[in-house]
């Protein structure tokens, strides 16, 4: 296969899902109706320009997490996935590699839910996809790359989030993350990037350290969790994590009890979404 083959194969998928579909805004003149370059790059976490290099064939040996990020961007079957990893010159992951992939079912499960914040995560709680309202309501992830866009990371060396925890819930919510996570390192040993995380968090949090060498086991489950939101202020919602059978993903889903002040500035988020978003 060559590089040409990949940029051909791109473009003709891109042309086939519309910015709806996608759950992005639509405003403007198009030309097509397809999705723009810059709309997959941001679908996918990449930048603009290695968008056109790849479709020019100008860019060779894109990683398997470039290409995984192109196929739920581009909502691939797993025929088409299995294809545009042969495309790319890779060899499709194995059961030894924590799942990355998005079902066609599940996409069409986030489409029902647009009005309800949705994060996808994979089982070391890597977000691999949020939806509009899930950005709006926890922050833009679009320019995150790497590790950045990883839960237990951002946990223990990124910036503060926008969840409020008393110092106990704090303490509480790491060990249950760390456990969570010595989970999955069971069930996927094999995984290089899920060892690569680990030695990260062991090498630069002696908090993760400690937790880690405790060897507690565990997972992440519903909570109520009160998000501080820089335009609607407080919202004190539900936090479900409903995991996906056959492919161990995590949709962290959240709502609100209805009539409430927090359901109202919910749905007022809805409206400032995009805003939000822009601003």
């Amino acid at each position: 296969m060559t590089a040409t083959e990949l940029g051909s194969a791109l473009r003709r998928w891109r042309d086939r899902v519309s910015p709806e579909a996608a759950g992005l805004p639509v405003g403007g003149q198009r030309r097509a109706a397809g999705l723009r370059r810059e709309e997959l790059a941001l679908l996918a976490g990449i930048s603009v320009d290695y968008v056109t290099r790849l479709e020019q064939g100008r860019a060779a040996h894109p990683s398997g997490q470039v290409i995984e990020a192109l196929a739920r961007a581009l909502r691939l079957t797993s025929g088409e996935r299995a294809h545009l990893f042969r495309l790319a010159g890779l060899v499709e992951p194995g059961p030894e590699t924590v799942p990355a992939y998005l079902t066609p079912s599940v996409q069409r499960l986030l489409d029902r839910l647009a009005g309800t914040p949705v994060g996808v995560f994979d089982a070391a709680w890597t977000l691999l996809l949020a939806n509009p309202m899930y950005a709006a309501l926890m922050g833009d992830p679009s320019g995150l790359r790497g590790f950045e866009r990883n839960g237990v990371w951002r946990n223990f060396l990124g910036p503060a989030g926008r969840v409020r925890h008393t110092p106990e819930e704090r303490r509480a919510f790491e060990a249950t993350l760390v456990a969570d996570l010595r989970e999955t390192a069971v069930r996927y040993p094999a995984d290089r990037r899920l060892r690569r995380l680990i030695e990260e968090l062991r090498a630069h949090s002696e908090r993760f350290a400690g937790l880690w060498d405790a060897g507690a086991v565990g997972r992440h489950r519903a909570s109520r969790k009160t998000v501080d939101h820089p335009q609607v202020g407080p919202l004190t919602l539900d936090c479900d994590v409903l995991t996906v059978a056959g492919s161990d993903l995590r949709l962290m889903v959240y709502t609100a009890e209805p009539g409430t002040e927090d359901a109202e500035r919910l749905e007022l988020l809805g409206v400032l979404g995009t805003q939000v978003l822009g601003g």
